[in-house]
């Protein structure tokens, strides 16, 4: 493989990565709470189409951003409502968060006068550097070759890890999410931070969503993402809950998504479909281990995760 179609190839797995980033970032903070959301896939569908009209209706980049984020957060609201106060499977209410949210995106995409289904969007991201310091060998385009979504997506790995280990307030996240009863005993609201956080982290995942729809494939189709909310809790197990090996994690996705390309063009005859399926056989043997406490947690999973919490068990 020459040089170009190395640098061809990392280039491409951070586009594709990163709103697997966002989606996996978000899902680690969530899961921090020590609850499980399996609703990501759904929620970044309607991160998508929600981000996709606002820019569509508004002309606005930065208010389709916000609407991504805040569809995000208020879908994945119905699932910390339906997991922390009402105590409902966490599984469950998570799978039926995908449901409604792919459901809610397909409505809204064929609604109206005019549907947005199969229309490009008005505007898209574009790299936020050009001229000489874009063309620099190898260093330009992997560094100074990208959208201002991409940027930001290593801001938020950074400030989320610095948050998680470095703050009072993520000491406070982790142990709601290891042992929520002392966590309590210790001052801590359990349930006020696994609502913040849940939320905060469907909100993410929603802007990954968005990434989709107004950078890396600006456009409007009902599956417009794939199976990436899938891949993203299963990466959130590779990252073993830590964003910056989420950002490798990711990468590491987006070059698999790459690759099959690359080998086409090396005339290496690997079969297509395989390669297709491997990211997802990825995702099934995640949701294995998820569902399975003592395995999740062999891997460094919170110690409470997928469990509800009861105030009189203290």
């Amino acid at each position: 493989m020459n040089e170009s179609a190395i640098v061809l190839t990392i280039f491409a797995a951070i586009g594709l990565g990163t709103p697997v980033v966002f989606a996996t970032v978000g899902e680690i903070i969530t899961e921090r709470a020590g609850v499980l959301n399996l609703g990501v896939q759904g929620t970044m569908l309607v991160g998508a189409v929600s981000g996709f009209w606002a820019t569509w209706v508004s002309g606005s980049l930065t208010l389709g951003v916000l609407a991504a984020l805040v569809a995000g957060g208020a879908v994945t609201f119905l699932h910390a409502f339906s997991s922390i106060t009402l105590r409902v499977s966490q599984i469950v209410s998570g799978l039926a968060l995908t449901l409604f949210g792919t459901g809610l995106a397909t409505f809204i995409g064929r609604a109206g006068e005019t549907p947005l289904v199969g229309n490009p969007s008005k505007k898209q991201f574009e790299p936020i550097f050009d001229g000489a310091i874009a063309e620099l060998p190898i260093v330009g385009p992997l560094l100074f070759g990208h959208d201002i979504l991409v940027y930001l997506s290593w801001v938020v790995v950074a400030a989320s890890s610095f948050y998680l280990f470095q703050t009072r307030f993520g000491l406070a996240l982790r142990s709601v999410g290891e042992d929520p009863a002392s966590a309590e005993a210790a001052g801590v609201n359990v349930n006020r931070v696994r609502y913040l956080h849940v939320i905060g982290g469907g909100a993410l995942s929603g802007l990954g969503g968005a990434y989709f729809s107004l950078a890396l494939v600006p456009s409007w189709q009902d599956d417009l993402i794939g199976g990436a909310g899938w891949i993203a809790i299963a990466l959130v197990i590779l990252a073993s809950w830590r964003p910056w090996r989420a950002l490798f994690a990711a990468y590491l996705f987006g070059a698999a998504g790459r690759i099959n390309f690359t080998l086409q063009t090396l005339q290496i005859d690997i079969p297509s479909n395989l390669l297709a399926m491997l990211p997802f056989v990825l995702a099934i043997v995640a949701m294995i281990i998820l569902t399975s406490g003592k395995r999740a947690r062999l891997l460094g999973a919170p110690a409470a995760l997928g469990i509800p919490y009861f105030r009189e068990q203290r």
